[in-house]
């Protein structure tokens, strides 16, 4: 009978340490200021629980690390299929920008990571992972679901606890969202009046698409089905494609030998990226049936997808760092601690300079949520933005949504820049490690340039 209990043992102990992070949250005012997410703190207990310090709870490491893994793409699946509001033109150009943005700075940290941990396995640590570096961007502009998956699937080709070393490096970025982002909200908030920004009652108001949806019952009682199973099938439909999706590609890879493995493994990490495209697709196919009538029933629910998807997030969260390896951290210290905290400084600056670039409203804003985005999560994000925008007058929330759509479709061939740079390990061929550097030089060059000449030539049409 307690064998029946152990397949559930890491989701019971994941709630309570919850449930713990609630208590505190409430009880602390400190916990209260520093805006620090309920899941961190709850993350942190299981870290200070668990094995790795005190020893009262054991986890197992395994079933946390594929539970993250699923939480993550269900999450994502989550959000693609909800339906989104038509937004004006100038709502557009921002999410349109946002987007760029997002894109660049996982070009940027991946630039500054690779040459970083290349430059330290060609010197100081000869037997370091050369790809070791491209999880910064994973683990700091994606968070830790990713960086777990993909520092995983690099196990199979060689590199040694990538997974919880993509978790640590996910940990400090959270750290650098939290520790620094709060002292930066309060810079700029007195830097306003310096950078000629006007008064927020002055300010164009430009309406945001509410984040918390309202829930209206789409599933007829006649069904006899409740609306959060309908919500839950959809999620296992596209999750069953994307699975016999992966399957299919990996065959048709097989052929190209070392390359299409390690791109077919790359891929198995970034399923997220392919059951969000699915989703995307299954939302798409649904609305068209309802335009033609053949269709009578609206199954998604925007408020029930979002409590999903937040809840999934949440629990990835909490386990993402329930499961670190402090011995791991401790075997790797330099090249993290050097990588996140480069990774670190260089977010820092580069939001503050692209934002005051590329918008023309609520640049502040835009600065403290693009911040928590490129050093952290949404959640860390929107928790930063609500110290500043506590009732949403600004069109940032909506823009972080809409442009992390406008990411996906550019941020795909990073996945075979990735596998170009892994296969230059695996198949011990060096030269592929600075072919990789060289497109994301290139590829970075020409967004960036786009961007930056785009926003310039409508700020001067403005004038």
């Amino acid at each position: 009978m307690l064998e029946m209990w152990t397949s559930v043992q890491e989701y019971i102990f994941l709630s309570l340490f919850l449930i713990i992070a609630i208590i505190l949250k409430r009880k602390i005012r400190f916990l209260q200021r520093f805006l620090i997410p309920t899941s961190i703190i709850a993350g942190f207990i299981g870290l200070i629980l668990g094995s790795e310090i005190l020893n009262w709870i054991q986890l197992d490491i395994e079933k946390l690390g594929t539970l993250i893994y699923h939480l993550m793409a269900v999450g994502f699946i989550s959000i693609a299929l909800k339906e989104r509001a038509t937004t004006p033109v100038n709502h557009r150009r921002d999410n349109v920008n946002t987007g760029l943005a997002i894109i660049t700075s996982y070009l940027a940290q991946g630039i500054i990571g690779f040459a970083v941990s290349l430059s330290l396995a060609y010197t100081f640590l000869p037997r370091l992972f050369p790809p070791f570096g491209l999880l910064l961007p994973l683990g700091f502009a994606q968070g830790p679901g990713q960086a777990f998956s993909i520092g995983t699937s690099w196990e199979e080709l060689g590199f040694s606890n990538g997974g919880n070393i993509g978790l640590s490096i996910a940990t400090i970025g959270f750290l650098w969202a939290i520790i620094f982002g709060i002292p930066l909200m309060n810079i700029l908030v007195r830097k306003k009046k310096a950078w000629g920004l006007e008064d927020r009652e002055k300010m164009i108001r430009l309406k945001s698409v509410d984040i918390e949806e309202k829930h209206t019952e789409n599933i007829p009682k006649r069904m006899f089905i409740d609306s959060l199973t309908v919500q839950v099938v959809l999620i296992g439909v596209v999750y069953l494609i994307t699975y016999f999706a992966l399957r299919g590609i990996s065959i048709v890879l097989a052929p190209l030998g070392e390359y299409g493995y390690t791109v077919a493994q790359l891929l198995w990490g970034f399923h997220f990226v392919i059951a969000t495209m699915f989703a995307i697709l299954v939302r798409i196919i649904l609305n068209a049936l309802k335009r033609r009538n053949w269709l009578h029933i609206k199954y998604p629910d925007n408020y029930i997808l979002q409590r999903i998807s937040s809840g999934s997030f949440d629990f990835m969260i909490v386990a993402a760092i329930a499961a670190l390896s402090i011995a791991t951290f401790r075997e790797n210290w330099l090249p993290i601690i050097l990588i996140t905290t480069l990774g670190g400084i260089f977010s820092l600056v580069y939001t503050v300079f692209l934002c005051r670039r590329i918008y023309t409203n609520y640049i502040i804003e835009h600065i403290v949520g693009l911040y928590g985005q490129f050093t952290g999560t949404i959640t860390t994000s929107m928790a930063l933005l609500r110290e500043i925008d506590p009732d949403s007058e600004s069109n940032v929330p909506e823009n972080l949504v809409l442009g992390g759509a406008v990411a996906l479709p550019l941020g795909v061939p990073l996945m075979f820049i990735l596998g170009l740079a892994v296969t230059g390990y695996s198949a011990q061929k060096p030269v592929f490690y600075f072919y990789a550097l060289a497109i994301f030089i290139l590829y970075l060059a020409g967004i960036l340039a786009y961007l930056l000449l785009k926003s310039r030539r409508k700020k001067t049409v403005q004038q």
